[in-house]
């Protein structure tokens, strides 16, 4: 049994590592802009509460480079002054808008009812979904848009570099990266046009008017979370092509500053995504036995004394750190994040099952003072 559980932990560490090599090196960043002209760019900002950021994320959307910009903020029904502090802006850089968003109709998620109404208020003809919590490097409009006309794209996304300042936010946010990298063949997601290969970032997400009308818009998947899968898989679904970018050097992000933030943040996704009956046991058997089953059966194997287990074992553990330390220096991640991984892996396989327990018990997540159901 020992020498067994020793092979399958090294079999889906391998599994692993594999993963994070091919997608490593097909997850490219986008190349800078050239000097041909390219599509005019809104920047699509949905905003809650976000007073102590909102000025930095409009700094970022404003020094924009090498494309024609103009900047749209929703003031989602703010309580303390986001909305005055984006009009004054407003006052004196005509590039940038403020609406007022709408009360949130029954059935709708409040960051999907806002893009809803970014999107329809946009000049330009694409559309750059931004987060109010990313601050954005000068080049990073026109080096996705140049990225999206040379590719023949309809839709580009990609991960901010993730900024993590606390223990809990190196230990929980790159598991964020753990299953993408480790588990989506982003080789294969380019040559096959299927919908369920799809995947993109809400946090950092370019589409083409003309495609994201074609897919319905966000309005398409009113009461879902998680419009960084729904909108490229709708668009995939149009027959329209998307694809990942590496956004690490033209993108940062601090997504949760806190525990609690961190918890509920990933809980109010995970039914959208692993947290589902028929998922998360198959996440389970991958997670937990490529990421923490080397490391358990490696003492056992060297308290029962059997060699070629602890072996097996100790290559297994090496090649997940091997992996992860690969992720780390592409993805300027915390070496913090790489020596406790297994503690991360262990987090992400609770918060899934919190929310999928949660979900069958009619549950709801609470965020950003709103309450929603899960599942």
């Amino acid at each position: 049994m020992i020498l067994a559980l020793s092979i399958l932990g090294l079999t889906l560490a391998m599994l692993f590592t594999g993963m994070v090599a091919a997608n490593l090196m097909a997850l490219r960043p986008p190349s800078p802009a050239g000097q041909g002209p390219l599509p005019a760019v809104s920047i699509l900002i949905p905003a809650r509460d976000e007073a102590g950021g909102i000025g930095a994320a409009l700094d970022g959307a404003l020094a924009q480079t090498g494309v024609t910009i103009e900047v749209v903020v929703l003031d989602d029904g703010s309580t303390d002054g986001t909305g005055a502090i984006v009009a004054a802006r407003a006052a004196t850089d005509p590039r940038l808008r403020l609406i007022e968003g709408a009360p949130l109709p029954k059935g709708w998620i409040g960051k999907t009812h806002a893009c809803m109404q970014l999107g329809r208020a946009a000049a330009h003809p694409v559309l750059f979904f931004v987060d109010a919590d990313v601050r954005l490097a000068p080049d990073a409009a026109a080096r996705l848009v140049a990225e999206m006309e040379r590719e023949g794209l309809d839709l580009l996304s990609g991960f901010p570099r993730q900024i993590t300042l606390t223990p809990a936010e190196q230990v929980a946010i790159p598991q964020i990266f753990t299953t993408l990298l480790g588990y989506l063949p982003i080789p294969l997601s380019r040559t096959r046009p299927d919908p369920s290969l799809a995947a993109g970032c809400g946090q950092l997400l370019a589409v083409r008017r003309a495609a994201y009308d074609a897919a319905g818009g966000h309005a398409a998947f009113a009461a879902r979370m998680h419009d960084g899968l729904n909108l490229p898989r709708n668009v995939r679904a149009a027959g329209r092509r998307t694809d990942l970018t590496d956004a690490t050097h033209i993108a940062a992000c601090r997504m949760y500053d806190t525990p609690a933030a961190i918890w509920e943040g990933f809980v109010k996704n995970a039914t959208e995504g692993m947290a589902t009956p028929r998922a998360l046991p198959i996440w389970t058997v991958l997670l937990f036995g490529g990421h923490i089953l080397p490391f358990l059966m490696l003492g056992v194997a060297f308290a029962a004394g059997a060699v070629a287990a602890a072996g097996l074992s100790a290559l297994a553990v090496l090649l997940v750190y091997a992996a992860r330390i690969a992720m780390a220096r592409r993805l300027d991640q915390s070496w913090l994040s790489v020596l406790l991984h297994p503690v991360g892996v262990l987090v992400l396989l609770a918060i899934q099952w919190t929310a999928l327990l949660r979900a069958r018990r009619g549950g709801q997540a609470n965020w950003r003072g709103r309450r929603y159901d899960l599942g």
